[in-house]
């Protein structure tokens, strides 16, 4: 049975997003992945351009409130951002939590490189899992 992981943001539309698309290719036979926000917005096209290049498609995407995951389980909740990881809901009960500010990309050198620190990031926290 796959481990169920959140990946939370504050307005799930970039770094949340990227996390998603990326722990889903890279891993999705361990985890069944899901991202949110704590103040959803739009996914940033930005976000959606850095991933194609690497062949990953989250234009399907949608920007996600948690409070649609209220009362699900999680194996683990890992916050991207100093914010989310401020304002996350404890109604996770058990979930591990983990954290890790990745900086709020702007420009697209920016988004590639904060991409490819979360990879990096959630490549370790798969082969721990």
């Amino acid at each position: 049975m796959k481990k169920r992981v959140l990946i939370l943001c504050t307005g799930n539309s970039a770094r949340s997003q990227m996390a998603e698309g990326l722990l889903r290719h890279d891993a999705g036979e361990k985890f069944a992945v899901e991202s949110a926000g704590t103040k959803p917005g739009v996914v940033n096209p930005k976000a959606i351009a850095v991933m194609a290049e690497l062949g990953i498609d989250i234009s399907g995407h949608r920007s996600k409130s948690v409070v649609e995951f209220d009362g699900q389980h999680f194996d683990t909740v890992i916050t991207v951002c100093d914010s989310a990881k401020e304002t996350c809901p404890v109604f996770f009960g058990t979930a591990e939590r983990l954290h890790h500010s990745f900086d709020d990309p702007t420009d697209l050198d920016v988004f590639r490189r904060v991409r490819d620190e979360i990879r990096v990031y959630l490549a370790d926290f798969a082969a721990r899992n």
